[in-house]
């Protein structure tokens, strides 16, 4: 599980990276929906760490409380409760 989370947040920051550059050059873009499904699938981490190294999409409230939220619900899932 570990990999996983490690090469889907890599992927998610990558694409946040590739998507600014591709709206920097007005060229064909990464749909919002896309990167927002990379934070379901448990890119959350990757994804604000893009947000914020790239500048990109930190005006978008939306990505902000989807991408939180996915953080705790991850955090949620992976945290065992005893």
């Amino acid at each position: 599980m570990i990999y996983y989370l490690i090469i889907i947040n890599v992927i998610a920051f990558l694409l946040y990276g590739i998507d600014k550059y591709l709206a920097i050059k007005n060229k064909r873009r990464i749909s919002e929906y896309h990167l927002l499904v990379l934070s379901l699938f448990g890119g959350c981490i990757g994804s604000i760490l893009g947000m914020k190294v790239f500048h990109h999409k930190t005006k978008k409230l939306k990505f902000w409380i989807i991408n939180i939220l996915f953080t705790i619900l991850w955090i949620l899932y992976l945290v065992p409760i005893n």
